[in-house]
């Protein structure tokens, strides 16, 4: 067990969220549902407390609070995808189900959530040893909404886009 589980608030809707974000990406699951015991500030009796749920591997806790909180920029969720076709597909899934996109690969899910669905290459272009060559892929980096490898790959490269 993870001793360190970041927990959502949510206002009702938990599992709704939970199921969504399961869906983004492979190794992701609910692991556990617990219901309201009696009736209180976070619902009926019955009703959705706490979803436990891993996305990648990361374990997560959904919790209907009861009341509304709003999510900051503070703290936000970094998806690590493989290729431009993963990247693609989680930010097409969170436009499709009312998410906001935002600069440099950020937006916003539909709960308010602040997201960053970031290609796994960019973490080695920002390590590499060749400062000038991690400066134009961040440079050209703050020009995009959704990351864009070939073009990351090309201002790394020091190669103008096509």
């Amino acid at each position: 067990m993870s001793k360190l589980v970041p927990c959502m608030w949510f206002n009702g809707d938990a599992e709704d969220a939970a199921k969504f974000y399961v869906s983004l990406v492979p190794n992701s699951e609910i692991t556990h549902v617990q219901r309201n015991v009696s009736d209180g500030p976070s619902g009926k009796e019955g009703s959705v407390l706490v979803v436990e749920f891993t996305v990648a591997g990361q374990p997560l806790v959904a919790l209907n609070g009861g009341m509304k909180m709003e999510y900051t920029h503070a703290i936000s969720l970094m998806i690590h995808c493989d290729d431009q076709a993963q990247v693609d597909s989680v930010w097409n899934a969170f436009l499709a189900h009312g998410g906001k996109e935002e600069q440099c690969g950020w937006l916003r899910d539909r709960w308010g959530v602040a997201w960053q669905v970031v290609p796994s290459v960019m973490f080695e272009f920002l390590s590499s040893p060749d400062k000038a060559a991690a400066a134009r892929a961040v440079q050209a980096m703050m020009k995009m909404v959704k990351l864009d490898v070939a073009v990351l790959r090309q201002a790394f490269e020091g190669k103008s886009a096509a």
